[in-house]
């Protein structure tokens, strides 16, 4: 397995040290799962040899502090350093805590202890069963089709840069099927001849209205256009992308003499709000389906299920928790979902350096919505650029180049300067208008508007 930076599912430790060791182990049991590398400081150099022995040591002392003990498994992990130990760590349908009461959850990159409140939430939304992997009644295993499963194993191989020696032991292992070779939930949505026949509320609705308001030309009930879109989600997913494009309103405009195309909507922040609605809605709820509706001044994609677990309009960008975990992954091996947990990040990220105000959220306790607005702000001529200072000048370039920037790298680009004299030049950019910030406190950083 080869992997290059921390971030929500994969955590760099120098050593077993038992209490760090504990409490990433809960953090990842009580969120997405992930792995721990051993040997590696967090920016991904060797931090010095770990031997199995020690590991194993450690790890079996820090068990003993989680409650109820996380299952865990041992792997070999490739890094350009080197190979090192790896333990691997699913998500559990338990909730754990450290033997001193905390519950900690994996936030980006770091382990992050829950208020009581966010202890409840969490504890509701847990289910007692595992239901991405309940087999579906009626399906058999005949029901999958053979060359979606294809695709999928020839992006999953492209993606992890490995082969998997069964395809019968892999979708046991992603959850697909059971040992039988039935087909589960996820199996039926993600490889599923017709996946309809069994989950009738997986498809999707696109309508289209004329107007602002859900009525059609003559001002009674109507729209301009409707669709059902039906198949294995893979295949919905690129047809609601085809249907919503094929309604966008497309202009252009010159840059140096070059014309360049002008979507109503950007694309990538059109594709992410797609996804996590496929990704993220409760398939448990039958009877609806993700909607899709078009007005003529925005985008409104409606999924079925409030948020989950922890999950507030507060802390959508700084947070991530799934309730399908399995489905996330499976998408994410398929190339669909480029990095986990920041799909609010790069829609928000997409809607500003478009010109577009930020993508409004809506949620209910039976539905979250993603709000795509087609205004565009007229670009103003920045007089900032005639005031920066050179730290901060060089700030802008790094994030230019790396499209975006934290407290952390900024202080690597000036080791010089007082952290407190960095944090207000950032500060001073946010209030400019130069840079707009995102997340809070280690989670935060900056990217351009």
């Amino acid at each position: 397995m080869t992997i290059t930076k921390p971030g929500p599912r994969t955590v760099y430790l120098p050593g077993p040290a038992v209490l760090p060791l504990a409490e990433t182990l809960v953090a990842l049991a009580n969120s997405e799962g992930g792995l721990i590398v051993l040997g590696v400081d967090r920016d991904g150099r060797p931090a010095g040899e770990v031997w199995e022995e020690e590991a194993e040591l450690g790890l079996r002392e820090a068990a003993a502090l989680c409650r109820p003990p996380v299952p865990t498994q041992f792997q070999v992990v490739e890094l350009p350093g080197g190979r090192f130990i790896g333990i691997s760590v699913p998500r559990s349908l338990e909730l754990h805590s450290l033997a001193d009461g905390r519950v900690l959850v994996r936030q980006r990159d770091e382990n992050r202890p829950l208020s009581g409140e966010e202890i409840r939430a969490l504890t509701i939304a847990r289910p007692t069963v595992d239901f991405e992997t309940e087999t579906v009644p009626g399906a058999r295993p005949e029901d999958l089709d053979t060359e979606t499963l294809g695709e999928y194993l020839s992006r999953r191989e492209t993606r992890t840069g490995s082969r998997a020696p069964s395809v019968s032991q892999l979708m046991v292992e992603i959850g697909a099927t059971d040992r039988d070779g039935n087909p589960t939930l996820i199996g039926v949505l993600l490889f599923g001849r017709n996946p309809q026949a069994f989950l009738p509320q997986s498809g999707v609705s696109f309508v289209k209205f004329l107007g602002t308001e859900p009525r059609g030309e003559d001002g009674g009930v109507g729209y301009g256009r409707r669709a059902e879109l039906t198949g294995p989600l893979a295949a919905i997913i690129e047809r609601a992308w085809s249907i919503v494009f094929d309604e966008m309103r497309i202009g252009a405009k010159v840059n140096d003499l070059e014309r360049e195309e002008l979507l109503e909507y950007p694309r990538r922040a059109v594709r992410e709000a797609l996804i996590n609605a496929v990704a993220h809605r409760d398939y448990r709820i039958a009877g609806r389906r993700i909607e899709i509706r078009m007005y003529a001044d925005r985008l409104e994609i409606i999924s079925p299920g409030g948020l989950p677990g922890y999950m507030t309009l507060d802390n959508l960008v700084e947070e991530h928790f799934s309730r399908n975990p399995r489905l996330v992954n499976g998408l994410f091996q398929w190339g669909f979902i480029e990095e986990l947990g920041l799909g609010i990040d790069q829609m928000i990220e997409e809607m500003v350096q478009a010109g577009h105000p930020p993508p409004e959220f809506k949620a209910t306790p039976h539905s979250f919505t993603v709000v795509l607005s087609n205004k565009r702000e007229r670009a103003v001529a920045p007089k900032w650029t005639r005031s920066m200072n050179e730290r901060q000048t060089r700030a802008v370039n790094f994030v230019r180049e790396s499209g975006s920037i934290t407290n952390r790298e900024y202080r690597q680009l000036c080791p010089d300067v007082s952290p407190e004299t960095l944090r207000l030049d950032l500060a001073d950019l946010v209030d400019r208008g130069v840079l707009l910030k995102i997340g809070s406190k280690k989670g935060t950083y900056y990217i351009l508007k």
